[in-house]
């Protein structure tokens, strides 16, 4: 599958994460109108359905054993259940405005199709496709369980368990995952949403191999919210595998991707959610949908900062990171002094952009900002940032002080560099020429390269140009031969 990180230059994907609402006047003072009214009995209507489904939830599985809980519900437990739960689940989605659900197409049974696989994800309410669905397996984070009414739910569903945090947790996932669609009719049929997260809807991103790990069919659902009224789910024709599909989770994975984006006409694209962070991949590289240093210039310029004051902050970032040690991760206090800022939200900002708290490292910040002015030329900074982070002044890099470099350039955590490494270390150790050889002349490296050089004024890093061509950016056709020399050289 082409990525469409190494299609930047030709086409634009729209930004999957970002959702914007426009409101007229009237549909603005309608909603406030109804909503003062709807709301409060929206939510006490749902609220009194999920009291009644609550212990009912619970009485299904009541009086069993551990063992017994391991196996699936059967006999008068579901036949008694299931209907009543599915019914008052039903009655939640109604009570929320969820009047009316088209489906299209036929539902495959269990045999011919062990698990739905479910897309775009926009959502909570999403989880309206369970009534359509019979109120398939699904797969829900083990925190969800201590949820009032939640974890009840999720125990009646005998949903597969998952810690976010705890690696074996995943590996007991993935077993009991393969275990259960493999089981040939014995477990019941399965529902996952293979984005992993919630989009706008607007592109698919890139799917998770977990729901095609089994190498059995799937049938794929289209979700949509064609108006105000209706929500469809589209079934589509079940997916059998290729033996090539069935050895390789990933391939299967973006060959339903690219056919469900084209029943849905809208774009298949290699974005993911690395923490909190939307990106796509280059080269194994974890590219930001928005640069942390582009927003970072627009956050200081909105504050008032001149170009001279930018570039002295910057120097006053790289006398300390050079410094060594810890000084390097600082607070949001410490950030705004560094800046000289007056507004201290403005430093919060900035740390929300490269963390998940109020402490950025600044050698991150510095590199990632500098990368994108004409402070110094790339040959320079990548000097700087292999002295820095050649902690041991051996002149080369290993592979986790290479991940941390290519951190600091892009502005976000680098976890897949193997392929990078042993490109620029090819020829023996991994040492400045070396690094700096294979990003500047390498095919997909190349690329990257020139998109992060793309200057601002061009538009979007991922802005093609009018006629459908790159970007050319001069600041990049004069890297390797270092005709480029702008302000203070580094020692």
């Amino acid at each position: 599958m082409e990525t469409a990180g190494s299609q930047r230059g030709a086409q634009e994907y729209p930004h999957p994460f970002i959702h914007e609402v426009k409101l007229s006047r009237a549909q603005t003072i309608r909603g406030v109108i109804l909503g003062s009214v709807l709301v409060p009995l929206r939510i006490t209507l749902a609220a009194l359905f999920f009291l009644i489904m609550w212990p009912i939830a619970r009485l299904r599985l009541a009086g069993l054993s551990k063992e017994e809980r391991a196996r699936p519900v059967t006999g008068w437990r579901r036949w008694l259940f299931h209907p009543i739960i599915w019914l008052l689940s039903r009655a939640v989605f109604f009570s929320m405005g969820f009047l009316w659900v088209r489906v299209k197409g036929r539902r495959a049974d269990l045999k011919e199709a062990p698990v739905l696989v479910v897309a775009p994800h926009s959502g909570f309410l999403d989880m309206l496709v369970l009534c359509p669905t019979q109120l398939a397996t699904v797969v829900s984070r083990s925190e969800n369980t201590s949820l009032p009414v939640i974890g009840a739910l999720l125990e009646f569903n005998q949903s597969v368990l998952v810690s976010r945090k705890d690696p074996e947790s995943r590996k007991k996932a993935v077993t009991e995952l393969i275990e259960r669609l493999t089981s040939k009719g014995y477990w019941p049929q399965m529902l996952m949403f293979p984005e992993g997260t919630t989009t706008n809807g607007r592109a698919l991103i890139k799917f998770k191999p977990g729901a095609f790990l089994a190498g059995v069919p799937v049938q794929p659902v289209l979700l949509r919210y064609p108006n105000k009224l209706v929500r469809r789910f589209s079934f589509l024709p079940v997916y059998k595998p290729s033996e090539e599909e069935k050895q390789d989770p990933n391939l299967y994975a973006d060959n339903v991707q690219r056919l469900m984006a084209k029943a849905l006409g809208i774009p298949a694209t290699d974005y993911v959610m690395e923490g909190k962070f939307p990106v796509s991949k280059l080269g194994g590289l974890s590219l930001p949908l928005v640069s942390p240093g582009r927003e970072t210039l627009s956050l200081l310029q909105k504050a008032g900062l001149q170009k001279h004051e930018i570039e002295a902050a910057l120097a006053r970032m790289i006398d300390r990171c050079q410094s060594g040690g810890q000084r390097s991760k600082v607070s949001a206090d410490e950030l705004s002094s560094i800046l000289s800022l007056k507004d201290r939200q403005t430093a919060v900002s900035i740390c929300g952009l490269y963390s998940k708290d109020e402490t950025v490292d600044l050698r991150q910040l510095y590199f990632s900002v500098s990368l994108l002015t004409n402070s110094h030329n790339f040959t320079e900074l990548i000097h700087a940032a292999f002295t820095i982070f050649d902690q041991e002044g051996k002149g080369s890099l290993n592979a986790e002080e290479l991940s941390d470099l290519m951190g600091a350039l892009l502005g976000i955590p680098q976890h897949s560099t193997g392929a990078l490494y042993a490109e620029a270390s090819s020829l023996g150790l991994l040492t400045e020429e070396n690094l700096l050889r294979v990003l500047t002349t390498h095919p997909t490296y190349g690329r990257l390269l020139s998109d992060l050089l793309q200057p601002e004024e061009a538009g979007s890093p991922h802005a093609p140009a009018a006629n459908g061509k790159a970007v050319n950016n001069n600041r990049f056709t004069h890297i390797i031969n270092g005709s480029l020399h702008h302000g203070k050289k580094f020692e």
